[in-house]
């Protein structure tokens, strides 16, 4: 019997595996629909009570097919801690959460029903070697965020030290500094916070030369990465 489930629910190449996931897919995307109507103003009664229903089903499914995922997994700590293990329990806990309270009063839990769309994550085959990709990449990763750490600390300081007398409003602190530092590393440049003297001015055009290294080196890293990915696919199949 949990062979027969797991054939089902997992992603194998069967006819019935393929069925259950077009309905999960076409179910997540209803539920979507009905979230994004919910937000309508001035929405009658009726339609309200419909979209309820919609709701009270989507997540009876979704729970029923957590609960599978859970059962036919060989490991099942590992499924419940893993990504789509987090995502699938994150798609239906703020319903059971809200229980007996207006859903409306809660919007962080209204934000929550968003991981739904990650739902469709999983059924994508270019998601899948795009995680493969991270995961071939994950040492080249983490030192990329660890030397983005650095960089943006000592932008900080280095902006702290130049612009605190003369803004100490924007820059009161490193802690208040960290935003400019942030917006400036990653070349967004909202303006909202600016140097105003010329060691400001002068250390800020440093800073965006590495900010647009900083951008391009994770691109690369993922690309290299996407195709060893393809490369191992390759030799795979």
């Amino acid at each position: 019997m949990k062979q027969y489930l797991k054939n089902i629910v997992e992603l194998n190449d069967n006819r019935k595996s393929r069925i259950f996931a077009y309905f999960i897919q076409i179910l997540i995307f209803v539920s979507i629909a009905a979230f994004t109507l919910e937000t309508v103003p001035d929405i009658k009664p009726l339609t309200k009570k419909i979209l309820r229903i919609i709701e009270i089903l989507c997540i009876i499914i979704f729970t029923i097919e957590y609960i599978l995922r859970i059962y036919v997994s060989d490991s099942k700590t590992r499924f419940v801690f893993s990504i789509f293990g987090i995502i699938d329990f994150l798609a239906i806990v703020p319903f059971y959460l809200s229980l007996g309270i207006d859903l409306r009063s809660l919007r962080a839990l209204r934000f929550l029903r968003l991981f739904r769309v990650l739902k469709l994550l999983r059924y994508n085959k270019a998601i899948k070697r795009f995680s493969r990709a991270i995961t071939l990449a994950k040492e080249e990763i983490l030192l990329f965020l660890f030397v983005t750490l650095i960089l943006i600390y000592f932008a900080s300081v280095g902006i702290y030290y130049f612009e605190h007398d003369a803004q100490p409003e924007h820059f009161a602190s490193i802690f208040d500094s960290l935003w400019w530092a942030i917006i400036t590393l990653t070349t967004v440049g909202y303006g909202d916070v600016y140097p105003i003297t010329v060691g400001g001015k002068v250390f800020t055009f440093f800073i965006l030369m590495i900010g647009l290294g900083v951008v391009a080196i994770p691109t690369g890293i993922i690309s290299s990465a996407l195709t060893s990915a393809m490369d191992q696919k390759d030799l795979e199949e």
